[in-house]
């Protein structure tokens, strides 16, 4: 699925904030909460630091996951939406960059982003987990 809407999803660094994160453009592929906890723990147990930042939307019930810029343009992964940064020189900022969201991991202590790939591998055995799951109760 591709938008070509565009979101601040990263926000300058402040004076005060933590050491400097190098700046990046970055999109955004947004999934549903269940579904993204399953696919973070999936690129966490996968071989090095294949997960990059990924924020939690307490209200929305969503996770996002700071991918390379481009990646929306052939992003079709069914149930989650790619949101483009328009390629904007942005930094990732230690605070979220939304009211009423948060870190889940944060910038500096992940990879910069996630790759896509590796990315549509761990949401289709994630929703595929979930599916089993469910099919079982």
């Amino acid at each position: 699925m591709e938008t070509s809407q565009s979101i601040e999803v990263c926000t300058p660094l402040t004076e005060c904030s933590a050491p400097p994160v190098p700046e990046v453009g970055c999109d955004l592929v947004t999934v549903p909460t269940r579904q993204g906890l399953e696919a973070v723990d999936i690129l966490r147990r996968g071989a090095g630091d294949a997960v990059g930042p990924v924020l939690h939307d307490d209200g929305g019930g969503t996770l996002g996951f700071v991918v390379p810029p481009g990646t929306a343009a052939a992003w079709d992964v069914p149930g989650s939406t790619c949101t483009e940064t328009d390629g904007r020189g942005l930094r990732l900022n230690p605070e979220p960059p939304v009211e009423g969201s948060g870190w889940l991991l944060p910038p500096g202590e992940a990879d910069l982003a996630t790759d896509p790939a590796v990315l549509r591998a761990a949401l289709g055995e994630a929703a595929r987990l979930i599916e089993a799951a469910d099919n079982c109760r």
